[in-house]
């Protein structure tokens, strides 16, 4: 034997496990640790990629787990404005691991949010997701009311979950300093008013979100002891970046250190997993293909190759099936893109 890697597979090799195959049909990539089918309880939480995996998940009537989404004809393009229909609950986008943990301690009971409600223009805003309700409520009472009935459908999910399918998105976020309760935006761009004196940036290390994600699948197995975890990272870059760093060099720290920290988790328990989405999706054999024109958007080829490498790990015999959420909702998939983006730009000008 010449060398160790002389009997390695063509998926171990670059040349031929990624510069000579096709991007749409790379074999190897994931290789899942537990099964999961059709009929398996998931709930989705995350970043706005992970609006895909659910709406994908939801299209193929697969088992996903959605606690708050009201009945009636309703327009699904009203439905997303609104928060529903986006995730398993009616939380929004939580970018940081911090921000999961934050909301299931919370529903527990373990914490009460500092400054829990914001205004904007007479209109009071839930803070820790101010655009589920874009006109706002008329008072606080209605929004720590709505909020209350929230918390119980989260731990009403969990309980309900076989597998939790959780979108890693940022590791910058803004916080009450003096009581460290993050917020999913920085106050004072959907609502709220920035204060200097009271909230600052904070930007995660790779220990703080690995220590963050054992924290979560503490309280997790705690409310379902059986209860396993898949985690991604979303391949979606920064809008901007609140650093003194490029917003590319931002995102490339940023992406890294979740990418680290899901990687480690995986490797330790045996009841996590790593989806890799995101490698698919940046793949440089893809150039660009699965991008909008703003270099930040995963286009509906890119979510449908992700979500085709999830079905032919866990359903081959339905995999070959070419419906996605686009082709059962419509462009009012686009919907919940358009609101993630609004939100990140309000705060990008602040």
């Amino acid at each position: 034997m010449g060398s160790p890697y002389d009997t390695l597979s063509a998926s171990a090799l670059w040349r031929s496990g990624v510069v000579e195959v096709d991007p749409l049909a790379i074999d190897g990539v994931y290789l899942p640790k537990f099964p999961l089918t059709p009929d398996t309880k998931i709930m989705t939480a995350g970043s706005c990629f992970a609006q895909h995996v659910h709406r994908t998940l939801a299209a193929r009537n697969w088992a996903v787990i959605d606690v708050e989404t009201p009945q009636g004809p309703i327009p699904r393009a009203v439905l997303n404005r609104y928060g529903y229909g986006l995730y398993s609950a009616r939380y929004g986008n939580i970018y940081t691991a911090r921000q999961m943990l934050q909301l299931l301690r919370e529903a527990l009971g373990e914490i009460r949010p500092a400054e829990p409600v914001w205004t904007r223009d007479g209109r009071y805003f839930d803070a820790q997701r101010p655009n589920v309700e874009p006109r706002g409520l008329e008072s606080a009472e209605h929004v720590m009311e709505a909020r209350s009935v929230h918390l119980r459908r989260v731990l009403r999910a969990v309980k309900r979950a076989e597998v939790f399918v959780f979108t890693l998105g940022l590791t910058e976020v803004w916080r009450h300093m003096e009581s460290g309760t993050v917020y999913p935006t920085a106050p004072g761009t959907l609502a709220g008013h920035f204060d200097p004196e009271v909230y600052g940036f904070h930007n995660f290390t790779l220990p703080e979100v690995r220590k963050d994600l054992e924290a979560l699948r503490r309280r997790l197995k705690s409310l379902r002891p059986d209860l396993k975890m898949l985690l991604t990272v979303s391949p979606v870059p920064l809008t901007a970046t609140a650093t003194d760093k490029h917003v590319l060099v931002s995102t490339s720290y940023s992406k890294a250190v979740l990418r680290g920290a899901a990687g480690e988790m995986a490797a330790k328990y045996e009841d996590v997993d790593y989806f890799p989405s995101y490698e698919l999706i940046t793949n440089p054999a893809a150039e660009g293909r699965f991008y909008k024109d703003n270099l930040r958007s995963v286009t509906e080829e890119g979510v449908a190759a992700a979500m085709r490498m999830f079905f032919q790990a866990h359903a081959p015999d339905a995999a070959a099936t070419n419906e996605t959420a686009q082709d059962r909702f419509g462009d009012e998939t686009d919907e919940a893109d358009l609101i993630c983006e609004e939100a990140l730009i309000e705060a990008a000008r602040s």
